[in-house]
């Protein structure tokens, strides 16, 4: 109850509008932003407040053909990398793209309000939060509506639009940056965040406090290769974050309805950010035929899978006979409007940043510098944490083992960058570990176009759909609405 108690206060202070942009309605319509106070509470509102989990997790190869009867449209184009209907309907594509400029038009508003005030150092934590936020969406939407980052063609690629001042117009007119300046302007949103970001929050889980902050720019800068940046982020947690990962062991003793609330629990000491999502993921396991099944399971989690030979803590559960899993992450909160119609929304608290992706971010750093003895320990140390059977004295984690587990094969991991065979069997059973961790999260999508990943999806008596190395789809076609407003459309 603790936690629900938590999201509701949280959602009280939500204030989700619609619009027919991609932003955010008209500035002179809002409220005046003229105190510390209602600076604060309107940055409340400068975290996306939908989910992108089902669209990234269906594009990737967490996601089988289950066989049921049928599906939601959405899972089923989402799956075949086609652009979702544009009613901007709840978890589609163009619904979090308007909710991340929703995100950023509220940041912009923020730092506005800050700078009319004087600039005063008292606001500085209000301006770092606002700064990370304004980052943290951009990113989002760069990573699933752009191609992927490329030092040597970023500067031609079509980005988004990064946006930087309230808009002034009821219908803005905006044009698409480049990839490249889209990732300079991060940085320096970032860089600048980082300076002033404070744990001052009643509730900091909900807030870019200082550990989410350096969370998200690891995941950013990992992705742009800063492998030194990357590893100072994290000195915090060290190579042994004992106390700091997930512990699903204190989850064996819980009812499925108890582990979906303490996965997102505030007081999980993973939990670097958490945001109240307008959602229904938590029921996409029966209403989507394409969804991990249970065929195909022990594919990704079966102990053959693991470096120690072993099963994993990973409980997985159904309720049509094992034809489609879920893991117990998301907990539905549904907010009625009208109780007598049955009428309202639904909300899932979600973890959008933590240690477990920190921590596997500061591994994989340190393969990148070479530093492979000190990768192997960390990851030998991590594994451990999922593995219920593990002994010490005798799961050893040695290169041989990685290398023989994951072999290098030719093409199929094609980062920017260029990594040498362990480097290269390090990085999959990192990246493999990762796609585990954060099963129907999303975060595999994130690796398969960092990697430049071949995806393959079968639909029965259908020929296979095959996502070859940088095809166009990897990046989100622009919504209609807003390419109707001007934003120039993606290569088919």
């Amino acid at each position: 109850m603790k936690n629900l108690k938590i999201t509701l206060s949280l959602l009280i202070l939500i204030s989700i509008t619609s619009c027919d942009d991609f932003l955010s309605e008209k500035p002179d319509n809002r409220t005046e932003i003229d105190t510390p106070e209602k600076i604060s509470e309107l940055l409340v509102e400068a975290y996306p407040q939908m989910s992108y989990f089902e669209i990234a997790e269906t594009m990737s190869d967490n996601v089988f053909d289950s066989g049921l009867p049928s599906t939601l449209i959405r899972n089923e184009q989402n799956y075949n990398w086609e652009i979702n209907t544009d009613a901007t309907d709840i978890d589609t594509q163009a619904y979090y793209w308007d909710a991340c400029y929703k995100a950023i038009a509220s940041a912009n508003k923020a730092l506005e309000a800050i700078d009319e005030l004087g600039n005063q150092a008292s606001l500085n934590p209000q301006k770092g939060e606002a700064l990370i936020a304004r980052a943290y969406s951009h990113f989002m939407l760069v990573s699933l509506w752009s191609k992927r980052y490329n030092p040597a063609t970023a500067a031609t690629d079509l980005g988004i639009p990064y946006v930087t001042k309230p808009e002034t117009d009821l219908v803005a007119k905006y044009k698409r940056n480049s990839v490249a300046e889209v990732y300079d302007f991060i940085a320096k949103d970032i860089e600048e965040g980082l300076k002033y970001v404070t744990n001052d929050y009643k509730q900091p889980r909900f807030h870019f406090n200082v550990s989410a902050s350096k969370a998200f720019a690891s995941r950013f800068y990992l992705v742009k290769g800063d492998w030194d940046r990357v590893i100072a982020l994290s000195d915090d947690l060290g190579s042994k974050p004992e106390g700091k990962l997930r512990d699903f062991s204190t989850y064996e003793s819980l009812g499925v309805e108890d582990q979906q609330l303490r996965y997102a629990a505030s007081d999980v000491e993973t939990n670097l950010l958490i945001v109240s999502a307008n959602t229904i993921v938590s029921r996409l396991y029966y209403l989507n035929r394409f969804n991990l099944s249970g065929l195909r399971r022990p594919e990704i989690f079966g102990a053959s899978t693991n470096l120690f030979g072993k099963a994993y803590y990973y409980n997985f559960y159904s309720s049509n006979g094992s034809t489609t899993l879920f893991l117990p992450k998301f907990y539905e909160y549904f907010k009625y409007s009208n109780v007598t119609a049955a009428i309202g929304d639904p909300y899932v608290a979600e973890v959008l940043l933590s240690n477990d992706e920190f921590f596997l971010n500061r591994i994989e750093a340190h393969v990148m510098k070479g530093q492979i003895a000190l990768a192997n320990d960390e990851l030998e140390y991590f594994l451990a944490t999922r593995t219920p059977t593990y002994n010490p004295a005798t799961d050893k984690l040695t290169e041989a083992k990685v290398v023989a587990m994951f072999p290098v094969i030719q093409d199929e991991y094609t980062p920017f960058y260029t990594m040498t065979p362990v480097q290269t069997s390090y990085v999959k059973a990192i990246v493999e570990t990762r796609r585990r961790d954060f099963i129907h999260e999303g975060i595999r999508w994130f690796d398969i176009k960092r990697f430049n990943i071949v995806v393959n999806h079968e639909t029965s008596n259908k020929p296979v759909n095959k996502l070859v190395k940088d095809d166009n789809r990897r990046a989100l076609q622009i919504p209609l609405h807003a390419s109707n407003t001007g934003v120039e459309l993606n290569p088919r």
